[in-house]
């Protein structure tokens, strides 16, 4: 594939200079495709009175279907259809007023990428989350950018730029790929030119480009290419809720609703329950989903046609030019669920092995069911939403190591969130996960107790869903998201002049390496067996406080005992006949240990055992 140019505007005058040219900045996308699902395409045109001008194309298959004009002249959207039978090429766009000459904008038409894309997440994949900025620094030029508005780098603050990258990714892809994951998803990619903060990459100020900070939009496809050839998948992770303050679009924006006008500064509630809540106030949901997620993100108008279109068409063009197999969306609840719903469908037309996940941050498994696909709970439209990320098992499983045991606390938590999953679809595509960057770790939540924490992993790799990693969760990462945020400090060794390298076994201290060995081995167990992938799940009530679940297909079995308790306790095996009949013992898969199934298993405190059943 050539090569995508930053500056997103090619010129043609004879005689006269870009520089000289101030009347046309950009139009996006600035490629495409043919043959594309979709014939439709709309660009969106900036420029000083652009408005003012005829626009003329002349190319076979492509038709000027309409060119609009907007409150703010500096902006044209042209709606184009591409035909199925039109040819790759290159074809000027000209932009025409009398007494001036011509600007012409030589639009591309690519061949399809029929490289790997699109291949979708399934159970059997397990996603580590990467924050770009704090894992590794492969490429020390560029650390800072002249020209960007965050020039300051400080590895000493939680706050500032520390100067990973996409080169640094790709360097330990290796180290990635042996601990058993099959998905990256990095926090987002695409530049965020804001003033501070800038390395979370949540407030974006282009659609179309990766922060130079980061690499450069080949970079990142390199990235994608790499971890398809290692087998591996690429997620992105897309912000529909808003964008920076600082987005070229918002300096000079085409209409006043391109994002939500209030009189004075607006903040969304944060709550969710309004977009579900039969006895809601209109005010209630205006507040959230209208309100600003903070003061420099402008919170988008998504009933906006020209809204949907341009973000929705850049999505695609990242999933058609990088290659990327899934999406992470971020703030989900916080967006206008009819968009949310067109954009979904529009995503599964294009795309149909293409899956995506939305962050559903919400207390309650109804309420976090709302959000999914399939009507299942009496929604009032089909979200088109395959998964989630699962807060509520998050929740249980803490609940499960921190809480006494009563008749609603402690491992029960577990049995009776994963009991609520005949409301969904499919829980099979939700993404469970200990913590991640917006989290307190979780090794920190449970007082840094190394049992407790193995036993959570283990039912992490081994429960239903798409687990996922936060990096850095393999040897044990600590501290609280308050106040400070260290839970996004860097991995150590990602750095040059780092005195550590926990990349290595001989840079990690001896628990370190038990905590990497132990998730190694699971990881990789689950990788190679899918019964823990995709086999059915049987749970048992808890009884003592210990938890007992099945997974198992045709071929195999495997019994999963999680006793968070202090102490040992032993289990009457006989309980379990259902699924343990024809089997006479079970090899712990990490230790390799084999116990008999004729009466009784003593669970260690702190443990979860997985077993592999054996005849």
């Amino acid at each position: 594939m050539k090569q995508i140019r930053w500056i997103t505007v090619f010129l043609l005058m004879a005689g006269t200079s870009m520089a000289q040219i101030p009347s046309l900045e950009r139009i996006e996308p600035a490629n495409w495709w043919v043959k594309m699902q979709q014939p439709f395409l709309q660009l969106i045109v900036h420029g000083n009175k652009i408005a003012e001008r005829d626009v003329k194309l002349e190319y076979p298959g492509v038709t000027l279907l309409k060119v609009n004009k907007v409150e703010n002249p500096n902006y044209l959207f042209l709606d184009l259809n591409i035909d199925p039978s039109t040819a790759p090429g290159t074809f000027p766009i000209k932009f025409q007023k009398k007494g001036s000459k011509d600007l012409v904008f030589a639009y591309e038409l690519r061949a399809r990428n029929t490289g790997t894309k699109a291949q979708g997440l399934t159970a059997g994949d397990l996603i580590y989350l990467i924050m770009p900025d704090r894992f590794a620094n492969g490429d020390s030029t560029n650390d800072v950018v002249k020209g960007m508005q965050e020039t300051t780098l400080n590895r000493d603050s939680m706050y500032y730029r520390h100067g990973g990258d996409i080169q640094g990714i790709i360097n330990h892809l290796g180290y990635v790929q042996d601990l058993g994951v099959t998905a990256l998803w990095m926090t987002p990619m695409i530049t965020n030119d804001q003033p501070q903060a800038s390395y979370h990459g949540y407030a974006a100020t282009e659609q179309f480009r990766t922060d130079p900070r980061y690499g450069t939009n080949e970079l990142y496809k390199t990235l994608a290419d790499s971890l398809h050839k290692r087998g591996m998948k690429l997620v992105m992770d897309l912000v529909h809720n808003h964008i920076g303050s600082q987005h070229w679009i918002m300096k000079d924006m085409p209409m006043k609703s391109w994002v939500h006008q209030w009189p004075e500064f607006t903040r969304s509630s944060f709550r969710a329950q309004p977009d579900f809540d039969p006895y809601a106030s209109q005010y209630d949901k205006d507040i959230m989903t209208n309100g600003w997620f903070d003061n420099h993100m402008p919170d988008l108008d998504q009933s906006n046609p020209f809204v949907y279109n341009y973000f929705t068409q850049s999505h695609i063009w990242w999933i058609e030019y990088a290659g990327v197999d899934a999406f992470r969306l971020d703030t989900y609840p916080y967006n206008d669920g009819q968009f949310m719903a067109t954009w979904g469908k529009a995503i599964k037309d294009a795309y149909p092995t293409f899956t995506f996940f939305g962050e559903v941050w919400v207390k309650g498994v109804a309420d976090q069911v709302y959000f999914t696909q399939g009507k299942t709970v009496n929604q009032h439209l089909n979200t088109e939403l395959p998964g989630l990320t699962d807060f509520n098992s998050l929740w249980a499983i803490t609940g499960a190591m921190n809480d006494k045991a009563a008749w609603d606390d402690g491992a029960v938590k577990l049995y009776t969130t994963l009991a609520s999953d005949y409301q969904y679809q499919d829980p099979m595509r939700n993404v469970v996960f200990l913590d991640n960057h917006d989290l307190s770790r979780f090794y920190s939540v449970i007082g840094e107790n190394k049992g407790k924490y193995k036993a959570a992993l283990a039912w992490l790799l081994t429960t239903r869903g798409i687990p996922q990693l936060y990096y850095g969760n393999e040897i044990g990462m600590k501290n609280f998201s308050a106040p400070d945020g260290l839970v996004r400090e860097d991995f150590k060794g990602g750095w040059k002049n780092d005195k550590v390298n926990k990349f290595t076994a001989a840079g990690r201290n001896e628990e370190e390496n038990e905590l990497h060995d132990y998730v190694q081995k699971l990881a990789n167990y689950r990788k190679n067996n899918p019964v823990v992938q995709t086999g059915k799940l049987m749970q048992y009530i808890p009884q003592n406080n210990v938890y007992t679940y099945f997974r198992y297909n045709a071929d195999k079995t495997v019994m999963i005992i999680l006793n968070p308790n202090t102490d040992p306790v032993t289990i009457d095996v006989k309980r379990f006949k259902e699924r343990t009949n024809g089997f006479s013992n079970a090899r712990d898969i990490v230790t390799e240990k084999t116990y008999s199934l004729s009466d009784s298993l003593q669970v260690p405190a702190t443990t979860t055992l997985v077993l592999e059943l054996a005849r």
